[in-house]
């Protein structure tokens, strides 16, 4: 058995007025926010789903329903702590994280370090084990008429001990 796993991520959620916006964990000044059972923070999220990806733990809707009232609302770094505990118990650490956000706006660029700084603190790692992109629709599709955002996530772990 090879040491080391990687894992995919997605998560897209619409945007809605009189939300807010989270994202890696940062609240972003927007006209509107990400709609969702719990804050909505894709980033986190699809975060989430590739570290558990990776450690063949299922995905972020077997572990926090959006039909369980204790989800409702949630700060998703409260997940995404869960999730590192959850690797960790079955015997991994996290290796690295590549993250793309796709989002028209607001721009992304000016919080990815406080962002990182922010995950890799919930996650027990450092920050430059998380990369954080963002990229555009070019104005296509509901990214880039601005009715909703996704973002992807690549995780890599290991077996610690092995």
């Amino acid at each position: 058995m090879t040491p080391f796993r990687i894992g995919f991520g997605y998560d897209v959620h619409p945007f809605a007025l009189g939300r807010e916006l989270w994202l890696g964990g940062v609240k972003l000044e927007f006209d509107k926010g990400a709609l969702g059972h719990s804050d909505a923070d894709v980033l986190i999220h699809a975060i989430c789903d590739s570290l558990l990806g990776a450690a063949a733990l299922k995905d972020i809707g077997y572990h926090f329903s959006n039909t369980d009232p204790r989800w409702k609302g949630v700060d998703s770094k409260i997940l995404l702590k869960e999730v590192a505990r959850l690797i960790r118990e079955k015997g991994y650490e996290i290796g690295n994280i590549d993250a793309t956000l796709a989002i028209e706006a607001p721009k992304i660029n000016p919080h990815v370090d406080k962002m990182q700084a922010i995950m890799a603190n919930v996650l027990a790692i450092e920050p430059d084990q998380i990369s954080i992109k963002a990229t555009t629709n070019e104005k296509l599709g509901y990214v880039g008429r601005e009715e909703g955002l996704n973002a992807y996530s690549v995780a890599l772990i290991y077996k610690i001990n092995s």
